[in-house]
């Protein structure tokens, strides 16, 4: 989904942030401050979201701006992926969450699957790390890495956490209404894809 306006807002906004954080000079200050209120009115003006929800978002961004990082762990049993329902939107989507600070993506997939699903995991492998703005995903006052983790369930048992009320498994032909926020119906197919080819290539944008 390529949403130009979406794109110029977030360059601003990045501008913005990059102006905040180095710049000394109070006048320079107030222009950048003033950059960052006119991404807020494009976001608000083309979006749903309330004008203090977007600026909460920008305004908790500090120092150089960079992309966020979504980590998903991809699981597969008997030809059909682990999806979990989130809490937030009652769809499904692949286990995962924001990197954190101090963990590594490996670290993170885990902690996440675990708290997400009640399994236990170990990784095996980078599958892929896409670029939201490429992909169908809904627009986003956020620029958002995804990176894809294969996992291996090694324990533990299915069960819901604060975030997820139920924990599945599906068939690529039978997915469930997905929360494309964080996954669409494409990625999973193409996750699919590595089941059959063994020297697929990873996904990278």
């Amino acid at each position: 989904m390529n949403l130009k306006w979406l794109e110029w807002a977030k360059q601003i906004q990045a501008i913005s942030q990059n102006g905040l954080a180095y710049s000394k000079d109070i006048y320079d200050l107030e222009r950048f401050e003033q950059l960052r209120d006119l991404s807020i009115t494009i976001l608000n003006e083309y979006t749903d979201v309330e004008v203090e929800k977007i600026r909460t978002i920008f305004a908790s961004e500090k120092g150089y701006a960079t992309p966020k990082v979504d980590v998903r762990g991809v699981v597969f049993q008997n030809d059909e992926i682990l999806l979990v329902r989130e809490r937030l939107d009652g769809a499904w989507a692949l286990p995962g969450g924001w990197a954190d600070i101090g963990l590594s993506p490996r670290e993170v997939v885990i902690k996440e699957i675990k708290e997400e699903s009640g399994y236990d995991v170990r990784t095996i492998r980078l599958l892929g790390i896409l670029d939201t703005k490429f992909h169908d995903h809904p627009p986003s006052a956020l620029h958002v890495y995804k990176v894809y983790i294969l996992c291996e369930i090694i324990g533990g048992d299915a069960s819901g956490g604060m975030e997820t009320s139920e924990v599945n498994f599906f068939k690529e032909d039978q997915l469930p209404e997905l929360s494309t926020e964080r996954v669409t119906e494409k990625q999973i197919k193409e996750l699919f894809k590595f089941l059959r080819e063994a020297d697929k290539e990873i996904l990278l944008d």
